[in-house]
This record gives structure tokens, C-alpha cells and sequence, in this order.
């Protein structure tokens, strides 16, 4: 477990009347589930060339009734070369999140692309230090992920899927 929190938020510049300027504090950090395969081990460490990398993002949040949030990163990630699979790494990571002055309409973003933004770090690690624990050299190292970017494609296809009613104007 870590204790982390968010930078501190700047001041208002308003003064002691104003709201709290939209902030958010990790309480704690943790793997939720984690998984590497290497069937093929040790033959899978001998492959020439660069191997063919599948990765999958999904990102969940949920409010608790202590007013609290868990948000989670999961990750998947396949390496294969031709038809065969070299290794698998499923991670879930997470993180209990603390909003302060977020308005009702900002809850969202902030706990699908901002607090995974801050998660995905240490995720990172995780899969990087897995991928070498299971003999694979260079280990990977997953690029940085645009979490504003799936939110707001995730958001697009929910809204195409809840278009107009058919027989609706």
C-alpha cells in the first residue's frame, strides 16, 4: 500500500470566500489482480525480432458510501511472433481517490482520465518488472496512454449507441 496525494491545490484567488479550487487525493494504491503467463517458456525467450504487442486499456471508477472513490486501470497486454503466443499480463491497479471542490458535471473526467493518469505510472512499472521476472530482455515499456482521448471516444460511441429512437423526430 502507498500513501501519495495529488499536488495541493493553488490558493484562491478570490479569497476565503470561494470555493475550493477541484482537487483530488490518493489515499492508497494497490494491485487488484495480476497475471502473467509465458507458455512457452523457455523457448518463448529465444525469438528473433520484435514480437507483435495486443494491449487493451480499460479504466472503471465507483463511489463508496464513505463519500470515497475506487478507480481502476486495468491493463492487458500479449506478445506473440507469427501464430504463437510469447506472454500475457493481465493487471488491475488502483487506487482509493478523495475528491474535494469537484463540481457534480467534472466527477466523471476526473475519475476516468485524471486519477488513471496518475495510477498508469505505477501500473507501467508493474508490467515492465513482470515482463523481466519472466525472462523477456529489453522488458517492456508501455507508451503513454491518452486517457482524455479513450474517455471522449468512450463517450462518443455511448452516445451513438443512445442516438434518437427510431420513429422519433
Amino acid at each position: 500500500m502507498t500513501d501519495a496525494s495529488a499536488p495541493p491545490a493553488e490558493p484562491s484567488p478570490t479569497g476565503a470566500g470561494a470555493p475550493p479550487a477541484p482537487a483530488y487525493r490518493v489515499l492508497t494504491q494497490y494491485v487488484r489482480d495480476l497475471s502473467f503467463e509465458n507458455p512457452r517458456a523457455p523457448e518463448s525467450l529465444r525469438v528473433e525480432g520484435k514480437p507483435a504487442i495486443d494491449m487493451g486499456v480499460e479504466m472503471s471508477a465507483q463511489g463508496r458510501a464513505d463519500g470515497l472513490f475506487e478507480v481502476d486501470i486495468k491493463l492487458s497486454v500479449k506478445a506473440s511472433q507469427g501464430e504463437q503466443a510469447l506472454f500475457h499480463v493481465e493487471l488491475v491497479y488502483g487506487g482509493l481517490f478523495q475528491l474535494q471542490g469537484v463540481r457534480e458535471q467534472d466527477i466523471e473526467p476526473m475519475l476516468l482520465v485524471e486519477c488513471p493518469r496518475y495510477l498508469f505510472p505505477f501500473a507501467r512499472e508493474i508490467v515492465c518488472k513482470q515482463t523481466t521476472d519472466g525472462g523477456f530482455y529489453p522488458p517492456l515499456l508501455l507508451e503513454p496512454i491518452d486517457f482524455a482521448a479513450i474517455y471522449l471516444a468512450r463517450r462518443q460511441q455511448q452516445a451513438r449507441m443512445e442516438g434518437p429512437v427510431a420513429g422519433q423526430a
